[in-house]
């Protein structure tokens, strides 16, 4: 039978344990179309995945991983082909179905677009769900009718995965970005980037008001609770904020008050079972409104074997940008 690497979650009497082994291929699961993998990523959910912290994984032995780019090797699906390039985020890979940290995967058709013109496949997982998640804040703040003329926006989470991708998208979009940081030290990093301020995260951590001083006029939120709940008591009237991750925590600890008395949008931001067709849109804008060089900037590269030690990096934040991980 045939065997590939991966790294595979397990349960036993002693709880969760992560190993790179050998992975039969007879057990991967259902779908009828087979890809091998040449590029995953790094996201925050891998790294709950991988250390168990949170209950990510629902079903045991699992190969961890949400997103993946790679070349179909076998379909029966009538949008691919053997030899056809893919991207694969969300769909609960690496959750309940089999994930990306392998040399293969099979998975639904309808889970995949085809990887993007003008993106080699590390540059999709340079982007990857983060990114991906990125640019659909910027598409529901655009359908918001929000625009840079508005004022400022505001980016949490800045020098992780999505902020750093939602800097840049913003800051080609025209806009004037407030990036919020924890870390000093990655202040001229997200200058880079684009933005044009950088906001110390504390100034957002305290007791939420009901409403404070307006501030700006649209957000990006990958943070949850607290953060979030400031944010929004200081988005300007018929602003919007659109959220997206729980870094915090799950918890929104604010008042209707930006909602009845400034008409604030919450914009709730569904990565994983996004349709098709908003989800080639967003692949699409990417590939053509994402600097490629300032990808590049944000982006390191590890092998497959070396992912699982910066699991417990990534929940404590302090990697930065995006983090490919070649496969093959």
């Amino acid at each position: 039978m045939a065997t590939f690497k991966a790294w595979v979650v397990e349960k036993g009497e002693g709880g969760q344990s992560l190993t790179f082994k050998d992975f039969d291929d007879a057990d991967l699961m259902e779908g009828d179309v087979t890809v091998r993998v040449t590029h995953s990523t790094l996201n925050y959910k891998d790294g709950l995945a991988m250390t168990g912290k949170s209950p990510v994984v629902r079903r045991f032995p699992m190969i961890p991983g949400i997103d993946f780019a790679g070349v179909v090797e076998t379909s029966e699906h009538p949008d691919y082909k053997t030899g056809d390039a893919v991207v694969l985020t969300g769909w609960g890979v690496g959750e309940t179905h089999l994930g990306a940290y392998a040399e293969r995967a099979r998975v639904k058709g309808d889970w995949l677009v085809p990887l993007p013109d003008g993106l080699s496949p590390a540059q999709a997982m340079a982007i990857g769900t983060a990114g991906y998640t990125a640019m659909l804040c910027l598409m529901a703040l655009d359908h918001q009718g929000l625009t840079p003329e508005q004022g400022p926006a505001i980016v949490t989470g800045a020098s992780g995965g999505v902020g750093s991708v939602a800097v840049a998208l913003m800051a080609r979009a025209g806009w004037h970005v407030i990036a919020s940081t924890g870390r000093d030290s990655e202040a001229e990093y997200l200058r880079r980037l684009g933005a044009a301020e950088i906001l110390d995260r504390a100034e957002l951590s305290g007791a939420p008001k009901p409403l404070a001083k307006e501030r700006w006029a649209a957000g990006i939120d990958a943070v949850g609770s607290t953060t979030l709940a400031n944010v929004l008591a200081m988005t300007k009237a018929d602003g919007a904020v659109a959220a997206c991750g729980l870094a915090q925590g799950m918890d929104l600890p604010t008042s209707v008050a930006p909602f009845i008395l400034r008409g604030v949008s919450l914009l709730g931001i569904n990565s994983v079972t996004t349709p098709q067709p908003k989800r080639r849109k967003a692949w699409e804008r990417l590939a053509r409104e994402l600097d490629l060089d300032t990808l590049a900037a944000m982006t390191t590269t590890v092998g497959l074997r070396d992912v699982a030690g910066l699991a417990d990096e990534i929940l404590a934040g302090r990697t930065r940008g995006r983090t490919v991980v070649e496969v093959s």
